[in-house]
């Protein structure tokens, strides 16, 4: 897609298919990467508004003893609290 002069390059893939031997090789070209894992992460780190929502929808059992979310926990449920 080309906007404005630039092109949005959207990169996807499996676990070891090269998205960050890609996303170095952009980078590297001039590219400006956003790493929508690295976003989630941050939108849900402990204090934020979204670490809020989280917890408030699925419980505190989600919680690693760090105050973070343990993502896997999370991805296996069903929508059910866990206090």
């Amino acid at each position: 897609m080309k906007y404005k002069g630039l092109y949005v390059i959207g990169l996807t893939g499996g676990i070891a298919s090269g998205k960050s031997t890609v996303s170095r090789m952009l980078r590297e070209l001039g590219a400006v990467i956003i790493d929508a894992d690295e976003v989630s992460r941050e939108v849900v780190s402990p204090g934020t508004i979204g670490w809020r929502r989280v917890v408030d929808a699925f419980g505190a059992g989600i919680l690693r003893p760090d105050g973070t979310i343990n993502r896997r926990k999370l991805g296996g449920m069903n929508g059910d609290k866990e206090h």
